[in-house]
């Protein structure tokens, strides 16, 4: 039946984070005792004042109707200030923001606007899984740089200058970097913004979706540089900080060309993002900033005791993340080892092997462009954390 289907969706890829995500979840409802540490979503709550605030909403009965194709008004507005006072983007306005139903939507808005047939993107890699995928349907062809465990997995400045060429239309990066949780320092943006700035039309694109999980407390965002406001995309959201990945709020702040483009395309695709959640949104994003920083400090926590499990096992290599709540450590020792009956050839296999002999979910690095490595979301209790490293120590420790 593949032959119905397009070539575009035949020859996508699906996401590897929710593709191990969903088959936890169908080993879990046969009963198998499953720790899944696959999935990129907060393991808390949304704090009870953006929960009340959509209620809210719902009793005034404002906000059944149609919303504004880039969100409302207020939103924006409330987007946009944020954006200059603790971001330094100063010169973000209303009208350079546009809101979608995530951060995900509003990056596929994004290269579908930007790209034709054959522009290149510039990815710095490890990457989060959708941008090759969602370039490709764009009709773009990725470029990746790579960052090395040994550099706490960042590409620099000087691979981003020798990777552009005459087709090469944006660049795109996360700080901090959903799969590896490493942040970009003032002084590294910096070096690619001036890389950025002696290109024509070249523009970045950078993901702040984790921007709140900062353990460094220096956030930098790249847009508020000299020169780079008319140049940067800065795409964020409320799933991550805010615990409210299932309320599908994120935005763009971007020069008002491309901002106006994303709002045409948004208009034919989807409309506005749902009225209810941009309320809840408004009340995350200027109201109690507390539930948001207790959350940051509980993820610091967890990480440290992630950290030490990890050093406990054998053959595990592994950088200590900035942000975010991920591990990205090499497994490419237990390349070429055996047990019962399972051979381990790839991150791959080691994933497949974890999930069947420990029953823990983690995903291969393959889907992040790195092969050695794969991704463990520390979004857990600290019981559960406990008991998934002691299950993989045990399951690794019989690998020969």
């Amino acid at each position: 039946m593949n032959s119905i289907l397009s070539d575009r969706i035949n020859q996508m890829e699906e996401s590897a984070t929710l593709a191990m995500a969903k088959k936890a979840r169908e080993l879990k409802g046969q009963g198998i005792d499953i720790i899944s540490l696959s999935l990129g979503e907060p393991d808390f709550k949304t704090p009870k004042h953006i929960q009340e605030a959509a209620k809210s909403a719902i009793d005034e009965g404002k906000y059944f109707a149609y919303s504004p194709v880039a969100g409302y008004q207020d939103l924006r507005e409330a987007i946009a200030k944020k954006l200059r006072e603790e971001n330094q983007i100063a010169d973000a306005k209303a009208e350079n923001i546009v809101v979608s139903t995530g951060a995900k939507h509003s990056i596929a808005n994004i290269f579908m606007c930007m790209l034709n047939e054959g522009d290149e993107v510039v990815i710095f890699s490890p990457y989060w899984v959708s941008y090759a995928e969602i370039i490709k349907l764009a009709g773009g062809v990725p470029v990746l740089i790579e960052g090395t465990l040994e550099n706490n997995f960042k590409a620099t400045a000087a691979q981003l200058k020798d990777a552009i060429t005459d087709k090469t239309k944006a660049v795109i990066y996360s700080s901090p970097c959903n799969p590896t949780g490493s942040v970009f320092s003032k002084e590294e943006l910096e070096a690619i913004a001036e890389v950025v700035k002696a290109e024509e039309d070249l523009y970045v694109i950078a993901d702040e979706i984790y921007e709140l999980i900062n353990f460094t407390g220096k956030h930098a965002s790249i847009a508020s540089f000299p020169g780079m406001f008319d140049r940067t995309i800065t795409v964020n959201g409320f799933s991550k900080g805010y615990a409210m990945t299932g309320w599908r709020v994120g935005y763009i702040c971007a020069p008002l060309f491309i901002a106006k483009a994303c709002e045409k395309m948004q208009g034919q695709f989807t409309s506005g993002g749902t009225g209810i959640a941009q309320r809840a949104a408004l009340a995350a994003i200027s109201g109690d900033q507390q539930p948001s920083k207790e959350m940051a400090a509980a993820y610091l926590g967890r990480r440290e005791l992630v950290l030490g499990l990890l050093r406990e096992i054998p053959g595990i290599k592994t950088h200590v993340p900035e942000g975010a709540f991920y591990f990205f450590p090499d497994v490419s020792s237990f390349f070429g080892k055996s047990a019962d009956g399972h051979s381990i050839k790839s991150a791959d296999d080691l994933c497949l092997y974890l999930l069947e002999k420990a029953n823990v979910s983690l995903v291969t690095g393959a889907a992040f462009g790195a092969e050695n490595c794969v991704r463990l979301s520390y979004a857990a209790s600290d019981e559960e954390l406990k008991e998934a490293l002691k299950r993989m120590k045990e399951a690794l420790g019989k690998l020969a």
